[in-house]
């Protein structure tokens, strides 16, 4: 029976290594160690490792890297699994983040404090809250899978916390009544001019109306079938991908003004849209508009308006989303109807809209039922 180094005997199967101690035993021909700073540390470890092997959930621990795994989960479970935006954004938040600070460590000796020192750096490099849960989320996927697969005995994802929303909810912006009619006025002059107005008519997104084709628009029934969008690709440029949610793919009522702007940007590139299946707003070669030259246009817009004496916010194309939703919501249309034609995945998401429009009108309903009281 072996003893420590004051004389006293140890338990079976326990010896003292330096400071700490060592736990050896055999199950099933094979001997297993483990290691502890005491005597009843060791002898835990060695029961829990016992009653693993016993029970059938002991993990043998792979010298498996997280680059390693990474490529295995993102090629086997997740190439022909998810949109190509969604997987194209895994990897660029891999590369550039991910693997540099973790992509050399081996999975099974990952735990939550690495996770939680990693969110902790981006924050103090910058990082936005909204990039942080990307971040996060390709860990978790991909550590979950290895979970799941028998390589670690727990996801060290769910053992660190996600750093609070600094500072002030990045605000949402609608252009006002009197700054739409500005703008358009002034987009009169602009290739774009349908685009801005369609966008306008429609709270359709950027890629959503990139990705338009004239045999989307349904003349008999009277709407426009959103069912795709283009992403850009680095290194491949814009590729067709399905809408951004499943409630993204949806069919938004054609209205006669909607219509004739349709109609006349077909005829503005006549001669590049002359098929079906081409894209309805491109450029002089006929393909597809490029967020830069949509951003591009507003800008030279905006300048227009500036130079003619008039104050005016710089603004992105998603600016005309939410003004869409902001006229919608002041002409009183109902908010389930209104998440369907944006194509909100849930309520809430719609709600919150209502909820950055109404508090500029509660005044005025209130004057409404004054005469009740």
């Amino acid at each position: 029976m072996a003893v420590d180094k004051r004389g006293r005997k140890l338990p079976k199967g326990i010896r003292q290594r330096g400071r700490g101690f060592e736990g050896r035993f055999m199950y099933k021909g094979t001997t297993y160690t483990v290691q502890g700073t005491t005597v009843t540390q060791t002898q835990k470890e060695m029961t829990e490792l016992k009653y693993k092997l016993e029970h059938g959930i002991y993990v043998t621990k792979e010298k498996i890297t997280l680059d390693e795994w990474y490529k295995t989960w993102l090629g086997e479970y997740k190439k022909n699994r998810v949109k190509i935006g969604t997987y194209m954004s895994y990897e660029k938040y891999y590369q550039s983040i991910i693997k540099e600070r973790l992509g050399s460590r081996q999975i099974s000796e990952l735990r939550g404090e690495h996770i939680q020192k990693l969110y902790n750096d981006l924050v103090k490099e910058g990082y936005a809250l909204s990039s942080i849960k990307i971040v996060s989320a390709v860990l978790n996927g991909c550590l979950k899978q290895a979970m799941k697969n028998g390589l670690i005995e727990r996801n060290p994802v769910k053992l660190a916390e996600l750093p609070r929303q600094t500072g002030k909810k990045k605000e949402r912006i609608a252009l006002t009544k009197e700054q739409q009619d500005l703008f358009m006025e002034y987009a009169k002059e602009s290739y774009l001019y349908h685009f801005f107005a369609v966008m306008l008519r429609t709270g359709m997104r950027k890629g959503e109306m990139q990705g338009l084709k004239y045999s989307d628009i349904d003349k008999k029934q009277k709407v426009i079938h959103v069912q795709r969008t283009l992403k850009y690709i680095e290194g491949r440029g814009y590729m067709e991908d399905t809408p951004k949610t499943r409630t993204s793919t949806r069919d938004i009522p054609l209205t006669v003004a909607t219509l004739e702007h349709i109609e006349a940007q077909r005829k503005y590139w006549g001669f590049k849209v002359v098929r079906m299946d081409q894209y309805l707003f491109c450029n002089e070669e006929g393909g597809p508009v490029s967020r830069e030259r949509i951003q591009a246009e507003i800008d030279r817009t905006i300048n227009r308006i500036r130079e003619a004496g008039h104050d005016f916010p710089r603004i992105t194309s998603h600016v005309f989303r939410h003004t869409f939703a902001t006229r919608a919501i002041e002409a009183g249309m109902q908010p389930q109807v209104l998440k369907t034609i944006l194509g909100h995945s849930s309520l809430a998401m719609t709600m919150d809209l209502y909820s950055h429009v109404l508090p500029d009108t509660k005044a005025e309903e209130m004057e409404k039922i004054a005469s009740i009281f």
